[in-house]
Formats: C-alpha cells, structure tokens, sequence
C-alpha cells in the first residue's frame, strides 16, 4: 500500500531486486536472461484472474483523507460505466486502506468506518454488483495495515475475516505486508489464502487474492501456489524514475507470469499529474507489455480526456488481456533504446519500442528477432493511432524522449491490403545556437514490402524560425528499403530562450493501391548557449534536460524528493559543498558543451542525510561515449573524486545509476562540480 507519510520506512523495499534492475542508460545486463530457479506450477486452479485483473484502487488520488467515502466509490462505479471503461475490461472497485474503525468489535470482528460508510460494506458490494462490476478490498498480514492511524490487520484473524469479506459479497482482496511482526511470509499469505478458501467454500463467492509483499522474499517463486497475483517491488510514485525503475525489476521475471497468476508491478499513476502524457502512455504501454494488473490509481471523478483515452484504448488493453498470457520479455536495451516482444495468442507479437533516453532514438528490430516466422510480409498495427501497414520484416521507429511505439506484427496473408510502413527520422540531436544556422537531415525509408508513391517531406517550426530545405523533398517512388534525404538549414532568431522548441517533420505518401498515408514525428529542438570560456560551476549553467528518479535535479542543495528547492546543504562524508548538483537516481543531466570543453570534475557520493542508506553509481558521457564511471558508491563511503576528459564533445551527460538495487535513499551528490572550457 501506498503512504507517502511513511514512504523512507517504506521505500526500502523498492530495491529488492538486485538482479534485476538495469543501468539507467539501458546497457543489457545478465539480470535480463532467465531466474535460475524453475517457476512454481500453480496449483489453485480455481478459474480466477486468468487474465490481468483490471480495475480501479483509490489509494493514489485519496489516500486516507476524509473524500474516501460510500459516495466517492459509488462514484467510480458509475464513472467505469458512464465513460466506457467497464466495457474495456475493468471490473473492480478496490478500496483500499482507511476503510475500517481503528479497533475490532468485542467480537472481535471488523467494523467499517460508519462515517465513511454508513450503508456497512455490503451495502457498497451491492451497489458496485449492480453496476456489472466486482468489488475489492485491502488489509494487512500484520496486526496492523500500513496507515498511521494503525487499523486492524488480518494476522491472527485470517479466517475471520476472510468470512467477513466473503459475507459482505467482496471479490477480491489485497493483502498487504505491514506490521507483520517477522512472522515467514509464506506462512502468513498461505494461511489466507486457506482462509479465502474456506470462505468461498461457505458462501459460494471466489475472491481473488492479490498479493502484496513488495518482492522482500521473492513470491515469484511461491506465490504463484498461494495467490493469483504478488508485488514484485516496493510502492509506485507518480514519476518517471520510479515507474522505470519498477518496470525493469519487473521485466526479467517473465518465466513466472501465466493465466492465474501474474507479476504485479503495482498499480497505474496514470493521470496523476507527475508524468507527461507521453510518459503514462509508456507506463499504459509497458505495464500492458509485462502483463501487468491494470489498477487505474487516478481520481477518474477529475480525469481528463488524454487520460480516459490512455487508460480506455483496447487495442493496447487487448495486449495486457492477451488469453495466452504471456509477459513481455526484452530482445534489447542498448544505449536505453528498448525493444519488449510478447507473443499474442492468434501467433502475432505485441512490440514495443520504448525509448528510455532524454532525447529522440530511431529504435529498430525485426520480425525474425521478436519470435515471427519468415513470411513474404507482415502486417503493422500501429496501436495507439489505429491504423495498420504492411512491412518487409524491419519494424522501426523514431521514438521521443520517454516515449513507446506500440505495434502489433503478423505474419498474414493480407499485408498488401495496408498501405507500406515507413520510417521518419531526423539525423541527430537537434541543438541550434540562437541566430546562427544548423543543418539538419530527415530521411523517409520505406519499410514495406510494396513501393510508396508520390513521397513527400515537410520540416517545420515555431513562428519566427527560418526552416529551409536545401536538397530534395520529395520522391516520385521507393521502393523496399529505399532513403529520400532531405538536409535542412534551421534557424532561430537571435535573443531566442535557451530551452526546448517544437518542429514537426512529415511525410506523405500513396500506397499501389492509391490510398493516401502520413506519418508524422513530433521533434524537440533545443536553443543552447555555448559554455563561458575558462572553469565553470556546473550548478551555475544551464542544462539541455535533467531527468531525475524523485523530484528536480538542484542546483547548490541536496535532492529533496519532492518540490524545487526543498533540499540541503550539499553534504558528503561531513564536508558541507556550497556548489553542486543534487540528484536521485536514477538521474541524467545533459549539458551543451559544444565541443569546445576539456575535463568535468566532481567529487561524488551518496549525500548524509540517508543515514546509512543509499547505492548509486556515478557516470560522465561524453556525446555517446562513457568518459568516466566511479562503480557502486554506498552511503558508508567517503566523497570520491570523479574527472573525465570530455575534449571534442557536443553534449556532456552527467548519469547516475541506482547501484543495482533500486532507488531506495539514492540522493547522489555531485559535489563542487566543474566544468573547463
């Protein structure tokens, strides 16, 4: 359960998967093949959850605060109905904590909160059942659930309350891991799940059981003959660097996902407010990769339409409810450019090009490499602009910064029916000097089996930007695997904001059969300033981007997890930095160099304000190369000093990466960090 009260007691728990997480810069580690261990064949058998459960929890957009409440969850009942969800798939309502009085009767039997519900438990089972909808509720496998105020835990009273549950008419129960007194988790989580079979037998109502143990003592490899679905990681929270890293934790535990018992990655932040829509498009398209519950977390009474249609899309819902039920597995992750194959029941494979990097990638595979048989050509469903091409086998893309392109592939007979794919892409990282010109190239290659034609290409900009092509822009036809290369000479005026401006690059073509097609590919052009001549403050220059695992990136403090400026005096080892950057990983700050610097210097660690806690890895990039690494720094170590020669480089990334073990207390410091020119 999610408590950001309690987040430093509870976060500790996010790194428990060593083996499995990946560098932030995407270098496929051996964490990616296979677990040793054989998966447990489950063994309940019982017919639930044979695909993903998908539904709807309140813990992300409620908390404990007092809008929890009967009204409030028939309110989401009616909203799954009204805005079409239930029709996509999801079927529960799931309260979480807060639901119930602090203590048991004298019976010794739980009591909901009669404010909150004053209708009682089944009155809301009965409500949500009326809605063609199931119910879902939360305790703890401790004396105690997880919030503050400390309400009753199931641990001692699993069959009790488990006929509670089953009485009420709920269908599904998350069973969390707080205050467990150190009783064996096995021992504590098999004990319910006899309990909810107990239940069922009496009442005639199956519950499915979710699981949540946080991935402390790998339930992977016994849950699946204890529940229909377990926690892989510690809690989720509403940013980029902590849904990646709980999607890479995820990912090399495939072997153990199937109908009737799934990872569990915990729950969507879709719509939450700390993420881009291209962001949450990724989280909706990976979750649904892995095979994920899908457990919208946002309050759907304020949803906009861009998260109504991410959540609502069932072309890409149709992966995750896939009845093969087969998690996503990863082909490659070189240089943080993902391809994630899962194989679909009718024999095709979902794939997702994910581009993990600050900036646009042209991410590519093949038909062969995701696991399709050779064919004369393949059909390309695009998932997320629903329309479909036909390909040769290569399957490509240029994918934005944090952004996923989505494709269904099959090996059909009637890939010519579909106009040819073609890939759209714009050399290079654009980073244009105010009033002076950068020459830019796009290229349109065409991917299909069939030629395009009438090809053309447009390149355009924000009002004021000059945009001339000055080479040709179109083409009469191309044919399988031929390029139009278009170079362009882009300009911003003089006095032009450092930062990120919008171009769009397009193409247009007819497929043999006459049809039309377009493709378009939003690009980030970013206004820089070359560094002062001589030795700078990095916290003192402004940077190309800063990603970051919780809150900003700070300039001169420490890395306070949350809102700009809400950090510390940059402290490593005793020693009190008055310059820096505070980050948390996993962090990666780029800097526009021009070419014209030599050498970056900093000393590193793990800040002191985590106490004992905390494992990063420090890295300098210069362009693509790794200029300087430091390996696994802890909290324990003294700063350490960091130099890398960065001669002839454009962009110059400051990277760090979690030590391996998630990004529990990782507030890296890179103290005193400079930069010559």
């Amino acid at each position: 359960m999610r408590h950001l009260l309690i987040r430093t007691i509870r976060r500790r728990v996010v790194g428990t998967l060593a083996a499995g997480l990946l560098s932030t810069i995407g270098v496929v580690a051996p964490a990616l093949a296979a677990p040793a261990a054989a998966p447990v064949a489950p063994r309940l058998a019982d017919g639930l959850a044979l695909t993903p459960p998908m539904g709807f929890n309140n813990w992300n957009s409620t908390h404990c605060r007092a809008e929890f409440n009967e009204s409030m969850v028939k309110g989401i009942a009616d909203i799954l109905v009204e805005k079409g969800l239930r029709d996509a798939g999801y079927q529960y309502v799931n309260l979480d904590d807060c639901w119930a009085l602090p203590s048991r009767d004298a019976n010794g039997r739980l009591v909901p909160d009669p404010v909150r519900f004053p209708g009682g438990i089944e009155a809301v089972a009965d409500y949500v059942h009326s809605k063609g909808l199931k119910l879902g509720i939360y305790t703890s496998a401790g004396t105690r659930t997880c919030d503050s105020a400390g309400f009753p835990g199931a641990l001692g009273h699993e069959y009790g309350d488990a006929q509670q549950f089953a009485d009420w008419g709920v269908d599904y129960l998350k069973y969390d891991n707080c205050n467990n007194q150190g009783v064996d988790a096995e021992q504590r989580y098999t004990t319910m799940r006899d309990a909810l079979a107990a239940a069922s037998r009496s009442t005639g109502r199956p519950i499915v059981y979710s699981i949540c143990e946080w991935g402390e003592n790998k339930p992977w490899e016994w849950a699946p003959d204890v529940g229909h679905l377990w926690r892989t990681t510690g809690d989720i929270s509403d940013n980029w660097g902590s849904m990646l890293s709980i999607l890479k934790q995820n990912l090399p535990l495939a072997p153990y996902a199937g109908p009737g018992h799934w990872n569990d990655p915990d729950m969507l932040e879709v719509g939450n407010g700390g993420m881009t829509d291209t962001e949450y498009r990724t989280h909706f398209s990976m979750w649904s990769m892995v095979a994920a519950p899908l457990l919208i977390g946002s309050d759907l009474r304020k949803a906009s339409p861009a998260t109504l249609g991410i959540v609502g899309d069932k072309e890409v819902v149709a992966v995750d409810q896939d009845p093969l039920g087969k998690q996503g597995t990863v082909v490659s992750s070189e240089g943080g450019r993902w391809v994630v194959a899962k194989e679909m029941k009718d024999g095709s494979r979902a794939v997702a090009l994910f581009n993990e990097t600050g900036s646009a990638q042209r991410i590519a595979t093949t038909a062969a490499a995701v696991g399709l048989p050779q064919a004369s050509g393949y059909t390309l469903r695009d998932l997320w602009r629903h329309r479909s091409y036909n390909t040769a086998g290569t399957i490509s893309a240029t994918v934005p910064a944090h952004g996923t392109f989505l494709v269904r592939v099959t090996a059909d007979r009637h890939w010519a029916q579909h106009p040819p794919a073609v890939d759209l892409a714009l050399d290079g990282a654009p980073l244009v000097e105010a009033g002076r010109t950068a020459t830019l190239t796009s290229a349109v290659t065409d991917l299909g089996r069939t030629p395009a034609g009438r090809v053309s290409v447009s390149l355009t900009g924000p009002e004021g930007w000059t945009v001339r092509a000055v080479s040709g822009t179109s083409a009469r036809v191309l044919r399988t695997g031929r390029t139009l290369r278009t170079s362009w000479r882009v300009t911003a005026p003089r006095g032009t904001e450092t930062g990120p401006y919008a171009l769009t690059l397009r193409t247009a073509y007819r497929s043999p059969t006459g049809a039309s097609a377009q493709s378009l590919v939003p690009v980030t052009a970013t206004v820089v300033v070359p560094p002062p001549a001589g030795t700078s403050y990095l916290g003192d220059l402004p940077w190309i981007s800063a990603a970051n695992g919780y809150g900003p990136v700070e300039r001169n403090t420490s890395n306070g997890e949350s809102a700009a400026g809400d950090g510390h005096p940059l402290t490593l080892g005793g020693v009190v930095y008055a310059k820096g950057l505070g980050a948390h990983a996993g962090s990666d700050i780029a800097y526009y160099t021009g070419g014209s610097c030599g050498t970056v210097t900093a000393d590193v660690g793990v800040d002191d304000e985590k106490g004992g806690a905390g494992t990063v890895a420090f890295e300098i990039w210069a362009d693509g190369t790794k200029a300087a690494s430091t390996g696994v720094l802890t909290n324990a170590m003294p700063a350490q000093p960091l130099s890398a020669d960065v001669a002839g480089a454009r962009v110059v990334r400051l990277v760090v990466t979690d030590g391996g073990d998630g990004i529990d207390s990782d507030h890296a410091d890179w103290a005193d960090a400079k930069l010559s020119c």
